[in-house]
């Protein structure tokens, strides 16, 4: 999860690290009682850096924005036989109905006796019962969603989601150490004007150190959808739909620091919302992937003789200083600033500079669009090929849940969100030079 520092550091919990609140006697995340403080597990967060990447990055350049109606060039990853393939506009489908009926034959009955003790309406004017903790299963749920007996923090709706659209799927899980799920994401599919189909996935990671990172995620992830939902249907060439989404995406985090007058003066300390984005567009044989960040793409084809690639390069302290040539790899990530990231969505953000490339895959397979709490556990691609079912493209709610739960077994010390987006076998000759 992407963090920037903060001026005030709030004390951690001694078994899993999590920030405390003054007062606490038990730690929200895990219950731990606060009375017994052993020495700390060692924890780094990821921290965000300003300024530019200094040096230019081993990458295909992103193409400019297109103007004059010149569609942009794609780019042909030549040593990787398949490249992922990204989404399209979000078109959730109707939910089915309810209710039950049961139709049976019925023989006359025998005339029924009067109820002797009818039951009541229940008054709606009573108060509903009170909750009960899913960790001690004694203690009452107070209205901020902890026990009153042990301190535990019981499920929201937001630590886990699942969802579906077309042949798109992602899931987005709070991970085993945070207290919230800060990450959020949008799927889609839709119809291009030739009547092909699109397929689209948005995935943004919320800064922890900042202020309402989840409302940051949550509102870059629907903008960004939006836009493309409406753009790919019009014609729009989904590179230039991608550097619109995120731009959109970029206006959208950047309002909610918009706050009220006067309420600076009450949080001073906290910087402004924000978070990084990673989002796929597949349409008519072409992959197009579009970042800020550190949350990545990558490549997995369904022929796994066949090398798979990251298709996005992070705008990290780590990618800094492997471009630049100063580290390798290996050295770089190994460093603890290697997650300190120097691009973001937000408005004190230094620059909004959104990546895109676009790919001709010449095979099927799948893109998988995740934030760093599940490629820490698979960074290199052959480490995320080797986790992903080989069915992935037929089943990718599946593959997802086989990622999350690959993420969660290692020790799920982030928030947790991949998406999966199948690329069909290509018409024939697109993937030629």
């Amino acid at each position: 999860m992407s963090q920037m520092p903060q001026q005030a550091a709030l004390p951690k919990c001694p078994s899993c690290a999590e920030p405390l609140e003054p007062g606490d006697l038990f730690c929200g995340a895990c219950g731990y009682d606060l009375s017994a403080v052993p020495a700390p597990p060692a924890d780094q967060p990821t921290l965000t850096m300003t300024g530019a990447p200094d040096g230019d990055v081993d990458w295909p350049e992103p193409e400019p924005a297109t103007t004059g109606g010149t569609e942009p060039r794609a780019h042909r990853a030549t040593d990787v036989p398949g490249t992922d393939s990204g989404g399209t506009p979000l078109h959730t489908p109707e939910p089915a109905a309810s209710g039950v009926r049961f139709d049976r034959p019925v023989e006359a009955p025998e005339p029924a006796e009067p109820e002797e003790y009818p039951l009541q309406a229940p008054d709606p004017r009573a108060e509903p019962p009170a909750q009960v903790c899913v960790a001690c299963r004694a203690g009452r749920v107070d209205g901020d969603g902890y026990c009153e007996n042990c301190g535990h923090a019981q499920p929201r709706e937001r630590d886990h989601m699942e969802r579906e659209s077309g042949p798109v799927a992602a899931i987005s899980d709070r991970g085993l150490r945070h207290h919230r799920n800060e990450d959020d994401f949008t799927v889609a599919h839709t119809t291009l004007p030739d009547g092909s189909p699109a397929a689209l996935a948005v995935v943004c990671d919320g800064v922890s150190s900042a202020t309402r990172p989840d409302d940051a995620s949550t509102a870059a992830s629907r903008a960004a959808g939006d836009v493309l939902l409406a753009a790919l249907p019009r014609g729009t060439h989904p590179q230039a739909a991608m550097h619109e989404a995120i731009v959109a995406a970029a206006k959208a985090v950047d309002a909610l620091a918009e706050a009220p007058e006067g309420a600076r003066e009450h949080a001073p300390h906290q910087n402004a919302p924000a978070c990084t984005i990673v989002a796929s567009v597949v349409a008519s044989g072409l992959l197009v992937v579009g970042w800020v960040g550190d949350s990545r793409a990558y490549w997995v084809p369904d022929d796994r003789s066949a090398p798979p690639a990251r298709l996005t390069e992070d705008d990290s302290w780590a990618a800094q200083m492997v471009a630049a040539g100063l580290m390798n790899e290996a050295e770089a990530y190994a460093d603890e600033r290697a997650h300190a990231i120097t691009g973001w969505l937000g408005a004190d953000a230094y620059e909004l500079e959104p990546h895109t490339a676009s790919f001709k895959p010449d095979r099927s397979g799948v893109v998988l669009v995740c934030t760093d709490g599940l490629w820490n556990y698979a960074e290199a691609p052959e480490e995320m090929a080797e986790v992903l079912p080989p069915d992935a493209a037929a089943r990718p709610l599946h593959a997802a849940r086989v990622l999350v739960g690959h993420a969660l077994d290692a020790g799920g010390h982030d928030n947790v969100t991949v998406a999966v987006v199948p690329f069909p076998t290509p018409p024939q000759g697109a993937g030629s030079a």
